[in-house]
């Protein structure tokens, strides 16, 4: 890694969604990793990025306000990461109420899915606490499983008897996600782009035509560099980058104990300088 090469993480997740750290301590990891550049990317959520930016300001590292919408129309799923956007603007805030409303709604339906198809029952103090939490979801329901010995793992229980469960409707589609992002001042990109529902692979043709549309929703980067792909995978997004004229972001997708990621476990750090369509995504923050 060459002198003056930032270290940099676009994608994780704190307790306000499905991951282990605080939002405060993931800002304090995020110091002693000695990361520059960051963002918070909690799913349907921008709770995080208040009370993140001032801590982040102190300590004089470059903090992203960022979230994480989880995304479906006829041609499959998304996520669409939103950057830079105010989060206390009406705009974002409309797309996180809708989101939030819909995750509600789904874990209502996996508990009843999970009585009613395997009989797996939990007490409901245990229900109450999980429908408190900012934004709940299949980690949690997996460990209540573990917990009450319905499931060895949170793995096994989200593959084997969670994901069982299928929705049709209960997303937020990808463009109403990018004018939310975009109506709030931010950047729209697509997260981990060639990963669709499940084991799915997203290449080739199928890959293009996701992008073509999603552009002419307003989408302008992908995340080239993320912990779970190849070297192959992140050469193809770059060339997908140069193709479209799109930005590229660098995460990890980190979740804590979540997890098996490490925070800045990206592959950007095989690369000898930062690659010119991220230097230029991160140019457009650090000007304002």
């Amino acid at each position: 890694m060459t002198d003056g090469f930032y270290k940099i993480d676009l994608h994780m997740h704190t307790t306000v969604s499905d991951g282990t750290d605080s939002p405060e301590q993931i800002a304090e990891k995020v110091y002693s990793e000695k990361i520059n550049i960051f963002s918070v990317t909690d799913h349907d959520a921008v709770k995080a990025s208040r009370i993140i930016a001032p801590i982040a300001e102190e300590k004089g590292i470059l903090f992203i306000p960022g979230a994480e919408f989880s995304c479906k129309d006829g041609e499959g799923k998304y996520h669409v990461l939103g950057y830079g956007f105010d989060p206390e603007s009406e705009s974002i805030g409309k797309v996180v109420e809708h989101s939030h409303e819909l995750r509600m709604k789904k874990v209502v339906s996996r508990l009843d899915f999970l009585k009613s198809q395997f009989g797996f029952e939990f007490p409901q103090e245990e229900i109450s606490k999980l429908m408190r939490l900012d934004n709940p979801g299949k980690p949690h329901i997996g460990n209540l499983m573990v917990k009450y010995g319905y499931a060895e793992s949170k793995e096994q229980a989200i593959t084997e008897f969670i994901n069982k469960k299928h929705f049709e409707d209960e997303y937020v589609k990808p463009e109403e996600a990018i004018s939310g992002i975009i109506g709030g001042g931010g950047k729209a990109v697509l997260a981990h782009p060639f990963f669709g529902s499940g084991d799915e692979l997203i290449l080739g043709e199928d890959m293009e035509k996701r992008i073509l549309k999603l552009k002419e929703y307003g989408l302008c980067g992908i995340e080239a560099f993320y912990s779970g792909f190849t070297v192959k995978l992140t050469s193809e997004a770059l060339l997908l980058a140069e193709k479209y004229d799109l930005y590229v972001t660098a995460g990890s997708d980190y979740h804590g104990e979540n997890k098996l990621i490490k925070l800045g476990d990206n592959g950007l750090d095989a690369q000898k300088e930062i690659p010119e369509r991220l230097r230029r995504f991160i140019e457009l923050f650090e000007k304002k």
